[in-house]
Parts: structure tokens; C-alpha cells; sequence
């Protein structure tokens, strides 16, 4: 009795796996998200950039499309997206989940542009000889840019960056809600995410926790990136100076010793080791020499 309740319970939990790992892989996607269009043509540049996107951020988990190498160690395993299942989805929803993420899947909201998560659709589609382009969405012209108004203020006692954004809207300047907001840091090797991405309230504003430690310049000054997205406005970027940071003497990259610098800083170990192979060299070419001489002075007289 006791191995049937045992087998009992070890099918009971198989079967309850399997129905938690069936509903890890449903994505929802909202409706209005699904509905979305691409306000891009996807022509030939639009699927070659898309490639190249790709194959630099995404074939690493899903493989290349159509080869069946993606890899199946990850929960939820990253589809061959250019299965039935993934090309009967809408370019919406598509452009949705590359830019949300889940899971193992990071979002890309940060690292690619709207355009770029645009064209990698657009590869993907490539992939599925039934797709029409439905009717592109209206792109936003650069009069609409010029008309938001991006407006942070510092707090360097509580550490936080408040943004209001604003936009022209009829004949007044409003509060813009429903606006996606980045913070980022220049560093020497590109931009710092700071926090998570925000979404403005209904009176355009975001607040993001800046870190305490974080290192400015000798004053402690950053510079700090926001970065707009908005359905109607598009996507904007301003840069702003903030004495957010932990004031640091930043000694040039070329003052300590480094191989890719002058000779006179260079390494102890890479100038010994340089002058050891040098002296090795030298002192077989002298062998040689003195070598090919004896030889010579032996041919000339025999009896030495």
C-alpha cells in the first residue's frame, strides 16, 4: 500500500510540474501592445539590420531561426522563432516581448532603440513566406520631439532624480502620462542603467533611487542621460550634469603602468621579459656568425 501511495504522489507532482511549466511558457501580452504596428517598412535594410541585431544579442538563446539550436537548458526554453507558433503571433505582441522581457529573457527596452527592436521584427518575418505587412503606424516627425519637455530636479540629500515630462498638446504644455523613462550614467565603457525603467504618472512624473556610492568627477558631478519613450512623441534623449556622485580623483587611464602605454611606464615584467628575448636572440645570431666564420677559416686552411 505503501508504494502505491508513493507512486501516487510522484505522478500527482509530475503531472503538477508539468502543468506549472505549461502555464510559465503563456505569455500575455495586452491587448493594446498586440494591436501595435511597426511605423517602419520592413524592406531588405530593415531585415539586414535586423540580422545583425540578432545574431549579436538574441542567437545566443534562441539560435538562428529555422536551425533548431537554441538552447533547451533554460526554463522556459527560448523558441525557434521561426516556429508556427511564434509567426502566427502578432508583430506587436513580438515587438512587446523583446521589449519587456521575462524570465531568462532580459528586456531590451535599455540596450536597443525602438527602431532597432523594429528591424529585429522585421528579420523575423523574413522567416515566414505567408506574412503581409499590415498598414504601417504613423511615425512620429520631429515636430512632435521638439514639443516635449523633459524637466528633472536633483535631490542630493534623499538621492533621488524626480523627472517631469511635458508635451505640447492642443494650445497648452501638459503633464504627460503613460511615458516610458530611462536614467543612465556616462561611464568610460558606455552608459550605467540607474534603477528600473519608469512609466510617468498622470501628472508626468517619475522619481528614481540614485545610488549613494556611485563615483562623480572631483566635485562629485555625473553626467545623466533620460531617455524618453512615448507611443505618440517617440523616443528623446537629453543629457543633464548633477552633483549626485561621490567626489573622486580619476587618474588618467595612461598613469599607471600598462602595456598600451609609454615605454618609461610600461611593466617591470614586460620590459625584463622584452630585453630576455631580445638577448637570446642576439646571442644565437652571434653563434651563428662566429659559427659560419670558424667554418669558412676551417675550409681555407685544413690543417686547423
Amino acid at each position: 500500500m505503501r508504494i502505491i501511495e508513493r507512486k501516487r504522489v510522484i505522478l500527482f507532482s509530475t503531472l503538477l510540474l508539468f502543468a506549472i511549466a505549461g502555464r510559465a511558457e503563456e505569455w500575455q501580452v495586452p491587448a493594446d501592445k498586440e494591436k501595435r504596428t511597426s511605423p517602419y517598412l520592413f524592406d531588405e535594410q530593415m531585415r539586414k539590420k535586423g540580422e545583425d541585431i540578432f545574431k549579436r544579442s538574441c542567437a545566443s538563446c534562441h539560435g538562428m531561426p529555422g536551425q533548431g539550436n537554441n538552447i533547451r537548458s533554460l526554463v522556459p526554453i527560448p523558441p525557434d522563432l521561426a516556429e508556427k507558433k511564434v509567426q502566427q503571433q502578432s508583430d506587436g505582441a513580438i515587438f512587446y516581448k523583446i521589449t519587456v522581457g521575462r524570465g531568462a529573457m532580459p528586456s531590451f527596452k535599455n540596450s536597443l532603440t525602438e527602431q532597432e527592436r523594429w528591424q529585429v521584427v522585421a528579420f523575423l518575418r523574413s522567416f515566414n513566406k505567408d506574412y503581409v505587412q499590415p498598414p504601417l503606424a504613423r511615425l512620429v516627425d520631429s515636430a512632435k520631439l521638439r514639443s516635449v519637455k523633459v524637466i528633472p530636479t536633483f535631490d542630493t540629500v534623499q538621492h533621488k532624480v524626480v523627472v517631469l515630462i511635458k508635451a505640447f498638446q492642443k494650445t497648452d504644455t501638459l503633464p504627460l502620462s503613460e511615458a516610458e523613462v530611462s536614467l543612465f550614467v556616462q561611464r568610460y565603457f558606455g552608459n550605467l542603467p540607474i534603477d528600473s525603467v519608469r512609466t510617468t504618472s498622470q501628472n508626468g512624473l517619475v522619481t528614481f533611487n540614485f545610488p549613494t556610492n556611485l563615483p562623480g568627477d572631483s566635485v562629485g558631478n555625473v553626467q545623466l542621460i533620460v531617455k524618453v519613450n512615448h507611443e505618440m512623441f517617440g523616443e528623446l534623449e537629453k543629457t543633464y550634469t548633477a552633483k549626485l556622485g561621490v567626489p573622486t580623483i580619476k587618474p588618467p587611464l595612461t598613469e599607471k603602468n600598462a602595456m598600451w602605454n609609454v615605454g618609461k611606464k610600461a611593466p617591470r615584467w614586460l620590459i625584463i621579459s622584452y630585453l630576455l628575448v631580445v638577448g637570446t636572440i642576439w646571442f644565437f645570431l652571434i653563434r651563428i656568425i662566429l659559427s659560419i666564420r670558424k667554418i669558412k677559416q676551417t675550409g681555407k686552411n685544413p690543417k686547423l
